[in-house]
């Protein structure tokens, strides 16, 4: 992008951001008021796009300092990289419908009463939508969330060009940013994140607290459980909901291995592409280390039910390009609930002809809404109890 604001200042010790810079646009106070002279319009932002405003005013898909530009846009969607090599799994580009927006008009980009950022529209073109899809996705159905989401409510055309923030989208969950999650964590030790965009159950804890004991992570290292709290699917529990499970259960737990913060991101369900952008983001947030599970970002045909992705190609995709950006993945065990031994590997409790037990998502909301006593093993009482207070 044009014009090029300082970076933040990182910590000495912890992973560089991607392309070696942390990003910060931010406006200071005193620059704000300058900054909004000469606005041509006020532009609403949707929730996606708000998400995107503030990951990229606080460095979050550094290096990029604005929504990109069309030759950017589409060397992304042919091959998961920018113009000039850079890895990044999905475009950022803002959309409308409005055919008056220009290249040269500065507009005022609002979210619900606040004014989070001027943007300098430099770029506009009518973006190939059936090819974004194919690219991204791997298919052109309207099964597919995120083939909907571009087809039936992104805009017709795309923007691309410089953002200068003002302010941060006030959410109830407080997200941190890149240089503020940095700053808690251990210099010179392994940084291990957590992935989510549900409720932590027993097996989650037990994955992301036993990925610490993987071999190639330090003996200091800690975990970064770092859920996203923008838009998902529709039949997702709301994000608000989610928070205040994650914030009991930091309670609950008091693990001192265990960092909490919220991710400001939209949900595409990509799979691989979508595996590649959360490595990229969590590396701005100063994790070395990635987990990575089965069928990670994945969904399925509303009519058949059959996968859009195979359930471990984000694994591998992930893997084949986490030397190039300095990180690490860590394979997500497949861990079930056994009578005998408790949490073990399907693997382990094959071997010794261990019971298992399993409750489906299906049965533990039906005993949920019905107030059956939901078993410990498979979730935490706090969370339960957040859950059915939503209901």
């Amino acid at each position: 992008m044009t014009a090029a604001p300082s970076g933040a200042a990182t910590r000495p010790g912890l992973i560089s951001p991607h392309g070696g810079s942390l990003v910060n646009l931010m406006l200071g106070s005193e620059a704000v008021d300058a900054a909004k002279n000469g606005v041509d319009r006020r532009v609403e932002c949707s929730d996606r796009n708000a998400c995107d405003v503030e990951l990229l005013a606080v460095g979050g898909f550094s290096p990029l300092r604005g929504f990109m530009h069309q030759e950017d846009y589409e060397a992304v969607v042919r091959g998961f990289r920018t113009s000039s090599g850079l890895l990044f799994g999905l475009p950022i580009v803002f959309d409308t419908d409005d055919e008056t927006i220009a290249p040269g008009q500065r507009l005022l980009l609002t979210h619900k009463g606040q004014e989070l950022a001027m943007f300098t529209v430099e770029s506009r073109w009518e973006p190939d939508k059936v090819q974004e899809a194919l690219g991204c996705y791997g298919t052109t159905s309207l099964e597919h969330p995120a083939v909907r989401m571009i087809a039936c409510e992104r805009g017709r055309f795309y923007l691309g060009g410089r953002v200068q923030g003002l302010e941060l989208p006030r959410r109830v969950f407080p997200c941190r940013t890149p240089a503020e999650v940095r700053e808690t964590l251990p210099a010179g030790e392994d940084v291990v994140a957590f992935q989510c965009r549900n409720p932590i159950h027993r097996a989650h804890y037990e994955l992301f607290t036993r990925a610490l004991q993987a071999p190639n992570v330090s003996a200091g290292g800690v975990v970064l459980v770092h859920p996203t709290c923008g838009p998902t699917q529709e039949d997702d529990i709301a994000g608000e909901v989610r928070f205040r499970t994650y914030e009991r259960l930091a309670e609950e737990v008091a693990n001192p291995r265990i960092r909490w913060s919220y991710l400001p991101y939209s949900m595409h369900m990509a799979g691989p592409r979508e595996a590649l952008q959360h490595m990229i983001i969590r590396k701005n947030y100063g994790c070395t280390h990635f987990i990575i599970g089965r069928d990670m970002a994945g969904c399925k045909s509303s009519l058949s039910g059959k996968d859009f992705y195979g359930p471990y190609e984000a694994q591998d995709f992930a893997r084949d390009q986490a030397s190039e950006l300095g990180m690490e993945t860590v394979p997500s065990l497949n861990l079930v609930y056994t009578e005998e031994e408790g949490y073990v590997t399907a693997e382990h409790a094959k071997a010794r002809g261990l019971h298992v037990r399993t409750l489906s998502g299906t049965q533990f909301r039906h005993m949920l809404r019905g107030g059956e006593e939901i078993p410990e093993w498979f979730a935490f009482r706090s969370v339960v109890e957040v859950l059915r207070s939503a209901l």
